[in-house]
């Protein structure tokens, strides 16, 4: 990951437009922090992909949401609708009318940026028209940059999924693992089960209660995993719930689409996190600052104690 953001970074001179492709059920979530610095310099176009997966409405705010930053513009998208491909191309243009309109006009140069298992690969092989970049549901499939002629107007150049090295807000990172932008192997598949199970409970209960034919809704996270273990047969020796496989359960069934079209974060829930993630820092800080200062001020007391000793 840090290779590919330096390879990223020595290039991003040469490029006219970013297309950074977020995944619309976590459209904050799905950004990468290193990218958003990089696009206050760029006009940049966000992707929300896999829209067949996420709630509509949700969908429609987060683009109304993103279009209030400058230099942004949005589009929806996911694999099976073709329409909207031939708007990427004019888009292109229009964020880099100096480039399109000059007399030495060659190509416009856009750069694809995205996390891992944003479905990045699947809108390369669409807007090119065939099989060039390599399609996995596991995250960092696409190992290297690779450079695509979509027409005579502009020329597409293929980035590494990255991730970046730390996850501040925690509730990012349990989201990246429910929709499988973090490999299985990084979070423990129960503690995605407990977290799904709360998140859905606050934002769409009545989808528990009709996938898992629930009678009543639970009222905590265990209560709603031990329930669809039940119904689905998790279960243990002696009848406990396998609270592992009822996990599983509900994970496979979230990212399949089998809850329907969910959307997990809002702009008002986001906006709330970053306050919070912010705080919790700049208190990190103030006490990382406060040790180090008490540090100093006891080395500095023990020299001079030494000091004097010595006289």
């Amino acid at each position: 990951m840090h290779k590919a953001r330096k390879e990223v970074i020595k290039r991003l001179d040469s490029i006219d437009v970013l297309m950074e492709i977020v995944d619309a059920r976590l459209p904050y979530s799905s950004q990468n922090p290193f990218i958003g610095d990089w696009r206050a310099s760029k006009p940049t176009i966000v992707i929300l992909s896999k829209t067949d997966l996420a709630d509509p409405e949700k969908t429609a705010e987060w683009q109304t949401y993103l279009e209030q930053q400058s230099n942004i513009k949005t589009i929806a998208y996911h694999k099976e609708d073709r329409s909207t491909l031939h708007q990427i191309s004019e888009l292109c243009q229009k964020l880099a009318p100096e480039k399109a309109q000059s007399a030495s006009f060659k190509s416009i140069n856009a750069m694809i940026v995205g996390i891992p298992n944003v479905g990045k690969s699947t809108l390369i092989n669409a807007l090119a028209g065939r099989q060039i970049a390599k399609v996995g549901d596991e995250p960092a499939v696409t190992k290297q940059q690779q450079k695509i002629i979509l027409d005579d107007k502009v020329t597409l150049h293929d980035t590494p999924g990255m991730l970046w090295p730390k996850i501040e807000n925690p509730n990012s990172g349990y989201r990246l693992a429910m929709i499988g932008s973090i490999k299985n192997t990084a979070v423990e598949f129960e503690d995605m089960g407990f977290y799904a199970a709360e998140s859905l409970l606050k934002l769409y209960p009545e989808r528990l209660m009709e996938r898992y034919s629930l009678e009543e809704l639970p009222s905590s996270e265990l209560q709603c995993l031990e329930a669809l273990g039940r119904k689905r047969g998790a279960k243990q020796t002696g009848g406990r719930i396998n609270l592992h496989k009822a996990s599983e359960i509900l994970i496979h069934d979230l990212r399949g689409g089998q809850l329907g079209r969910l959307t997990l974060e809002t702009p008002a829930m986001m906006e709330a996190e970053i306050i919070e993630v912010n705080e919790k820092i700049a208190a990190k800080k103030l006490l990382d600052d406060t040790k180090k200062m008490n540090r100093k001020a006891n080395f500095k007391a023990q020299r001079q104690g030494s000091t004097v000793s010595k006289k």
